[in-house]
């Protein structure tokens, strides 16, 4: 398999665990699938991150994705899932 083949697969899988989260969380029932108030979600946690708050906002949501995991088994794998699969 070619190198660039390689890299696609590994992008798509991480894409798709990202889409598993916010299924995970209940964001698709509870937004009844609208993308533009997934993706406005999505752009409030960033700018919320940017803000002279975000590390109090990372640190609080760490912890409930973290305890979310954890009472989860079959999502925990044993992995540090604050850490972004790139960044490991």
């Amino acid at each position: 398999m070619r190198a660039w083949q390689v890299e696609r697969r590994k992008r798509t899988r991480h894409l798709i665990e990202l889409g598993g989260l916010v299924v995970k969380a209940g964001i698709v029932d509870l937004t009844g699938d609208d993308r533009a108030t997934i993706l406005g979600a999505l752009l409030w946690m960033a700018d919320k991150l940017q803000s002279d708050q975000g590390e109090r906002a990372r640190e609080l949501w760490a912890a409930k994705g973290k305890q979310a995991f954890e009472a989860d088994p079959a999502t925990h794998k044993g992995t540090d899932r604050t850490v972004p699969a790139a960044r490991r």
